[in-house]
């Protein structure tokens, strides 16, 4: 269990342990306790797994024992694609897996679990959902699915992998690879690419057995973390591609049962972990760069124009998918606000 000290460094300083030191003794007044079950996809010793795994700590250590979060990692109790289901209809409470994958249920998600080609940081990402106007609509696609967005873990911008070099869009042509479901797929196939959507844990074995030329996976670290480098030989970096974002969320009933400060504990400590998860991958996928290359892995780092071939693809299919429903055109029409914004558009 993380200390109460532990865990007020963690949430980032003196103002946020002074926040929640008042949140935790407004909870001495209750003694009620809150008990959920989570899932998330990763495994309990990747860094993403872990720093999860961090999150559901604090929020008992804060909480003063009020909060009681049983994670269980590697889709241990359903599958992967299956977890927000279960967490909407009760057999889990809290979904901590990719947004991206409900885009069957409706399309929005997609404009939450990554926003292809768009956002350079997690920052941006998260500004947008704090305090460029996103808020308003996500709440409202969860609440269509009986659910509510604590927040979201991004760890940064994704690199390609590869058994064969990749160093630009050409080298898309037939390139056969592990897709994630969504808008991903689509983006690629224009560029010539022939992606496999399958999930995530079948990545390693997958390359292993060359059922595909390569994947996308996760950021350097990640990517490490899945043995991918055991059988990649290039890799794209820095990365643009992608930067998807799992969310943290909750059965909207269990979430609209808890008092306001345990509610407050939840939201705090997932700002702080998301934040440290982006510092951490970010300064150790500078270092796995770094080693990689020093055994000979190429890492490819794509022209002006050849990344801007791709953001125009990419946005391409972010318009069409602004027509498949209304919330759709209305997340769509909130990021190219904030992104316009942010001078990423013009």
């Amino acid at each position: 269990m993380v200390s109460r000290r532990d865990a007020f460094k963690l949430v980032g300083g003196v103002a946020a342990a002074s926040t929640l030191v008042g949140l935790s003794s407004n909870a001495n007044a209750g003694d009620k306790k809150y008990r959920f079950r989570a899932q998330t996809h990763m495994s309990e010793s990747s860094p993403q797994g872990k720093m999860y795994g961090d999150w559901a700590e604090l929020c008992e250590t804060l909480s003063e024992g009020r909060l009681k979060i049983d994670l269980h990692f590697s889709s241990a109790i359903v599958k992967d694609f299956e977890t927000f289901g279960a967490a909407s209809s009760g057999i889990l409470d809290i979904d901590m897996t990719g947004a991206s994958y409900q885009t069957g249920k409706e399309p929005a998600f997609q404009f939450i679990g990554d926003v292809m080609g768009g956002y350079e940081n997690p920052m941006q990402l998260h500004a947008w959902l704090n305090y460029g106007g996103g808020r308003e609509v996500v709440d409202e696609i969860y609440a269509d699915h009986g659910m509510y967005l604590i927040g979201l873990f991004c760890p940064g911008v994704e690199s390609l992998s590869s058994t064969k070099p990749l160093d630009g869009i050409a080298s898309l042509k037939d390139w056969k690879f592990r897709s994630p479901p969504g808008m991903e797929s689509e983006i690629f196939a224009k560029l010539g690419a022939a992606p496999v959507v399958m999930p995530f844990g079948e990545v390693f074995t997958a390359m292993t057995t060359g059922v595909v030329d390569g994947c996308d996976a996760g950021t350097v670290t990640l990517n490490k973390n899945l043995g991918v480098y055991d059988v990649a030989t290039n890799f794209t970096y820095p990365g643009f591609h992608s930067m998807p974002a799992d969310h943290v969320a909750i059965n909207l009933k269990k979430w609209n049962a808890l008092p306001d400060d345990l509610k407050e504990v939840m939201q705090v400590v997932q700002t702080a972990i998301a934040s440290k998860l982006y510092q951490e991958i970010d300064t150790e996928d500078h270092k796995i760069v770094t080693e990689l290359e020093a055994k000979g892995i190429k890492a490819s780092n794509w022209s002006k124009e050849d990344r801007m071939k791709f953001r125009e693809t990419a946005q391409e299919v972010w318009k069409d998918w602004s027509k498949r429903s209304e919330l759709c055109k209305k997340i769509y029409d909130s990021h190219i606000s904030f992104m316009t914004n942010l001078g990423l558009l013009t």
